[in-house]
C-alpha cells in the first residue's frame, strides 16, 4: 500500500473537511493495512469522533483503497 497516496487523500480530501469544523487529522503510519492518524484541533478529545473516524475518514479511505482495512487514532 502506498504511503504517499494515503497521506495525499488525508492532506487533501479529508482533512479540509474536518477543518471546516475546527478539526484537523494527519497521518501517522500505516501497518497491517491499519491507518494510523492523529487526530488534532476540535477533533482531539471529541466525543463524536471515533464516529468521524469509522463512517467518513475509514470509509472514505477504504472507498479509495481497498487493501485499506481499518483507521485507528494514536495519541
Amino acid at each position: 500500500m502506498d504511503r504517499e497516496q494515503i497521506k495525499e487523500i488525508i492532506d487533501e480530501e479529508i482533512a479540509p473537511k474536518l477543518r471546516a469544523d475546527g478539526g484537523d487529522i494527519e497521518f501517522v503510519d500505516i501497518e497491517d493495512n491499519t491507518v494510523k492518524v492523529k487526530l488534532k484541533g476540535a477533533c482531539a478529545g471529541c466525543p463524536m469522533s471515533q464516529l468521524t473516524l469509522s463512517n467518513t475518514v475509514e470509509n472514505y479511505l477504504k472507498s479509495k483503497i481497498p487493501e485499506v482495512e481499518a483507521v485507528k487514532p494514536v495519541q
